[in-house]
């Protein structure tokens, strides 16, 4: 059984283009997917967010118009209840020693743009996770939280690796749209990563080595799935 860390944001809010508050968190599905399936197949994982604070679930990733239907939605809020006690008390990110687990997770949400994509403490754990060739693995907007992993040299620790991240075309057409504050897609290219991108709201999976990464919502029980390949190797 390994020990696998999912690194939650503790954003409520986005900052966006125009100056104005978008209410945000993390996105249901993608929590409740990627830690029922690594739970089944045996893994323990243990919650962690920046200050120890209770992850906020985007109110739209229950929405069942927006997600794919009540029943959808009734499994979420079902799952996010059973885990409460654990959403309730993650672990201090600050607090966190990379060599404690085999592997970080980290679901998305808008969320990781506002608090995880410039947290030291963050970037901390993914450089030695990283170094250790342990899994790290972030999908939909997770990919945002690599941005604060900075080398020796002080340049992006994941320049030059393959990933994916969801898209422009997925943002405008069914994110935030033209009032995104910053296009994940976009930064992740300038700092020098390869992105491997299809077609919008397809589960896509794009492995480097140990960086495993997903596209989008619908990508979360690929992402875990191949987790849990990687970590029988």
């Amino acid at each position: 059984m390994a020990r696998i860390l999912m690194v939650v944001s503790s954003a409520d809010a986005l900052t966006m283009k125009d100056g104005s508050s978008h209410p945000t968190g993390v996105w249901a599905e993608e929590l409740v997917v990627a830690h029922r399936t690594l739970r089944e197949a045996g893994h323990s994982v243990q919650l962690a967010s920046p200050g120890g604070v209770k992850p906020t679930i985007d109110a739209a990733s229950l929405d069942p118009e927006q997600i794919g239907g009540a029943a959808k939605a009734e499994d979420f809020r079902s799952y996010l209840a059973d885990i409460d006690n654990e959403l309730s008390s993650p672990l201090v990110l600050a607090h966190v020693s990379a060599s404690d687990f085999d592997g970080v997770v980290m679901p998305g949400g808008h969320g990781p743009m506002a608090d995880l994509a410039e947290n030291k403490d963050f970037g901390r754990i993914l450089v030695e996770t990283n170094n250790a060739g342990k899994v790290i693995a972030p999908f939909c907007h997770g990919p945002a939280g690599l941005l604060s992993a900075v080398d020796e040299d002080g340049g992006f620790a994941f320049a030059g690796r393959r990933m994916t991240v969801f898209t422009n075309e997925e943002e405008l057409a069914g994110g935030t749209g033209e009032n995104t504050p910053w296009f994940v897609e976009d930064v992740l290219r300038e700092r020098g990563a390869v992105l491997e991108t299809s077609a919008a709201w397809s589960s896509v999976v794009v492995r480097d080595g140990n960086l495993i990464t997903g596209q989008n919502p619908q990508s979360s029980e690929d992402v875990a799935k191949e987790v849990i390949k990687a970590l029988a190797e």
